[in-house]
């Protein structure tokens, strides 16, 4: 039996969200301990592809008391350099993380909480929950219909174009991840079929600063969820179709078929070796095109109040891109198209088996108010739109720690006086 060891505050997941909540707790004076089943920042390390970057450029990369400091703020970081980023920042902070600790149940007690690990047990009067949003990438269940000699992956599971078999790829979801891995594939000489349902399509560079410069300057990414009609919706929303390539190109539907990449309506089930399609393509890439559009218009105006519109460049003609997708088809043949890959793009999903407590809706997602359950002492940090738009975000998620942490270290001298 484990000997139980006693503290104020135990955080779980060493990762962006877990370290900024660290941070805060330790400047508040709350002692804590971050819990990480892996190493600091392991999902940066182990489930991420080769070639991937950061969509937000260099200088976007900032935590609580500390930010990108290299020679290149305009370029994008690869997984591993995020990764090296979070491990000198979990130094620099002087988190107290306990690596390889997978905890394996969380439940409430009458002083807190009793949180058991693959290593020890604690008692703590608060838990973070700070395992972050990507964290089980969603296969939808009609995927086990597929023939068994089709290899099927995820992105988190996918590392480069050599480790698919011969053939064709069909790759479903045409957010960030599905349409990275898409070119990627097509770019190494794969036949490639994207199957798009609703995405952001955004440019890279707009008026010749990148995207993330216009959001970030025009208060769009730390937008509260008390100025949006439907958090519901906003938090469903798909990742930007953004890609942070070296040039700073943009990649979007169009550009993929240009480049030979065959795009199609979203999957809406299997029949064996047979992907039947949605006749959806131009309703959701029009959609698209029209949240673009209003976009746009939005960030021109606030460059025109601000004073900015006279520094940068015009405003670039806006290129719908429905028009190309008219005569999308309505099923794909596997074997006729020889596809032996699937790439299933389609999102993430959270799951805490080891939380015993009260706090979950009915897709077993935890149900919170600005990262505070309703459970007393119980929090969760690093979802999207937690508190604000850019909550998962490594530029966002230290505001939301900093708000948390308050909210944390109140409650906790609350405690003290209530049970003095």
């Amino acid at each position: 039996m484990f000997p139980t060891r006693r503290i104020e505050t135990v955080v779980i997941g060493g990762g962006q969200a877990g370290l900024a909540m660290s941070r805060c707790l330790s400047d508040r004076g709350v002692d804590h301990v971050v819990l990480e089943r892996g190493r600091v920042a392991e999902r940066w390390h182990s489930e991420r592809w080769d070639s991937l970057r950061l969509l937000t450029p260099n200088w976007q990369t900032r935590l609580p008391g500390f930010q990108y400091r290299g020679d290149d703020p305009d370029g994008f970081m690869r997984a591993s350099e995020v990764a090296a980023f979070l491990e000198e920042y979990a130094r620099v902070v002087r988190a107290p993380v306990e690596t390889g600790t997978t905890v394996t149940r969380v439940a409430p007690t009458g002083a807190g909480f009793c949180v058991t690990t693959d290593r020890d047990r604690w008692s703590a009067r608060a838990v973070v929950i700070a395992t972050g949003d990507s964290a089980l990438p969603y296969v939808p269940p009609f995927a086990t219909r597929l023939p068994a000699d089709v290899t099927q992956i995820v992105p988190n599971t996918y590392k480069r174009p050599s480790q698919l078999p011969e053939g064709g790829v069909l790759v479903v979801g045409a957010s960030s991840s599905g349409i990275q891995i898409a070119d990627e594939l097509q770019r190494a000489g794969k036949s490639v079929t994207i199957a798009a349902g609703g995405h952001i399509r955004i440019p890279r560079r707009y008026r010749g600063r990148d995207i993330m410069w216009w959001l970030d300057r025009a208060g769009f990414m730390s937008e509260s969820i008390d100025h949006v009609q439907d958090l519901v919706r906003s938090r469903r929303q798909p990742s930007l179709q953004l890609v942070g390539h070296p040039n700073h190109e943009s990649l979007d539907l169009a550009l993929l078929q240009d480049r030979g990449v065959r795009v199609t309506g979203r999957v809406k089930g299997v029949d064996g070796g047979r992907i039947a399609l949605a006749d959806d393509l131009v309703a959701t890439t029009a959609a698209s095109d029209a949240k673009l559009a209003v976009l746009m218009a939005k960030l021109d105006e606030w460059a025109t109040q601000s004073g900015i519109g006279c520094e940068v460049g015009d405003p670039e003609p806006f290129v719908p891109t429905w028009p190309r997708f008219v005569d999308a088809l309505a099923s794909v043949d596997l074997g006729a198209d020889r596809i032996r890959s699937v790439v299933w793009a389609v999102g993430y999903r959270r799951t805490y088996p080891w939380l015993i407590a009260p706090v979950f809706d009915w897709h077993g997602e935890v149900l919170h108010n600005g990262g505070v359950t309703s459970y007393p002492g119980l929090y969760i940090l690093g979802l999207r739109f937690l508190r604000r738009r850019n909550s998962s975000f490594i530029d966002g998620v230290g505001q939301d720690a900093a708000d948390l942490s308050g909210h944390l270290r109140t409650y906790l001298r609350w405690r003290e006086r209530a049970t003095a």
